[in-house]
């Protein structure tokens, strides 16, 4: 089995979910291509789709992408019909009033799509090897960064393609931070990255200062997700937020170059591939572990590479922000992209900075391996009630009473 590119954790569009959203989407779009000549599509959703979908926006994502042909979405939220994955979707294409085709498709987490039974296209599989342990044993016997690993294996136009996911990010922050008033859902719930941003304190510390500023990068980016803005998955939308705001701010303090970013943003993918190779990034499957959990592993691997540490530490840091994820489960309130996982995202982004930290002093130390701990997420994810994997049905989403 080899690897995808790492250009699938890296999605470019709209929130406010790559499994809710973006993949249904993807998916509509892609039964209408093996399906040319259809007058009208019914689509029912099953498992987490079917439970959250109307707080994510799922059922509006399909119709939109299906447009102009009539659809109806159906919600079937029977826990007893067996599904090969929590986010099942199945859709029904008619012509001159009879069925002329069905399909399923199953949305894996952070856009990406499959059909049951079918095999990935091999020029998609560019990676022989798949997990960290692997990779890392090549780059040190050639003494190259995984950064130069990445860049051997994608092809001419990858560089470019980092440069639009860094411009979309910044973006993203921008305009996170120009924003306010209320986000949409019914939730009322404020914006608060601008203030964050603004709120200075004349005796502001510079732990205080990288605290606020951070959080604030996070805030924007996932608030703008939550309002359907324009993001870029990483890996996921519901986990866009935390590593824009540790590059962002490690630029500006640091002076850091739009390649420097680039190598930081390779490295964080091949992260997040591996976790999604060997694992799960979808909260459905694994719970906010596999999302937030992953993002601050893509986050403090970016940050080790930016300041040029070694391999071992790379791993460290990773392995550290991935294991203090362990658990977290995936209950969102109303279905909706915003509480907690606004503040996931920004509490993620810090932990990612304090995991940098400590994999400078104690990698040498170090007796889990990133490798272990992907697996341990995945049986984790597994174990977890399917009320604490993005069902809505359990934790804040069922104890919490809206005012």
């Amino acid at each position: 089995m080899a690897m995808k590119s790492v250009r699938n954790i890296y999605k470019i569009g709209t929130g406010p979910s790559s499994s809710h959203t973006m993949g249904p989407a993807f998916a509509a779009q892609r039964f209408i291509e093996l399906n040319p000549g259809l007058n009208s599509v019914n689509v029912t959703l099953y498992g987490s789709l079917a439970k959250t979908g109307k707080g994510h926006g799922t059922d509006r994502a399909v119709i939109d992408a299906l447009s102009p042909l009539p659809c109806r979405v159906l919600f079937d939220t029977d826990d007893n019909i067996p599904l090969e994955h929590p986010n099942t979707l199945r859709f029904e294409g008619f012509s001159g009033g009879k069925k002329t085709a069905e399909a399923t498709f199953l949305s894996i987490g952070g856009g990406e799509i499959r059909i049951p039974g079918e095999e990935s296209a091999p020029d998609q599989d560019i990676y022989p090897e798949q997990s960290f342990t692997e990779i890392a044993n090549i780059c040190k016997s050639r003494n190259i960064r995984l950064s130069d690993y990445v860049f051997e294996h994608e092809d001419a136009s990858f560089i470019p393609f980092l440069h639009r996911v860094w411009e979309t990010m910044e973006n993203a922050i921008r305009e996170g931070l120009i924003h306010t008033g209320t986000l949409p859902g019914g939730l009322e719930v404020s914006r608060k990255a601008q203030h964050l941003f603004n709120q200075r304190h004349i005796d502001e510390s510079p732990q205080t200062r990288e605290n606020r500023l951070v959080c604030a990068y996070a805030f924007a980016v996932s608030e703008q997700n939550a309002d359907c803005g324009r993001i870029v998955t990483a890996p996921t939308c519901g986990s866009c937020g935390v590593l824009p705001a540790v590059l962002k701010y490690m630029e500006e303090k640091n002076g850091f170059t739009d390649q420097d970013i680039c190598r930081a943003l390779a490295v964080a993918g091949l992260v997040g591939q591996i976790v999604a190779t060997n694992a799960s990034i979808s909260g459905a499957e694994c719970g906010c572990q596999a999302e937030v959990g992953t993002a601050c592993s893509m986050a403090a691997a970016a940050l080790a590479e930016l300041f040029g540490m070694g391999i071992d530490q790379i791993e460290y840091a990773a392995e550290i922000s991935l294991e203090h994820h362990l658990g977290l489960t995936c209950d969102p309130v109303c279905g909706l992209v915003q509480i907690p996982c606004i503040e996931r995202n920004a509490v993620a982004a810090m932990r990612a900075i304090n995991a940098l930290s400590l994999a400078n002093f104690l990698s040498g130390s170090r007796k889990i391996s990133f490798d272990l701990v992907v697996e341990t997420m995945y049986q984790t994810g597994l174990d977890l009630s399917h009320i604490y994997r993005e069902t809505s049905e359990g934790g804040l989403a069922k104890l919490y009473k809206p005012q």
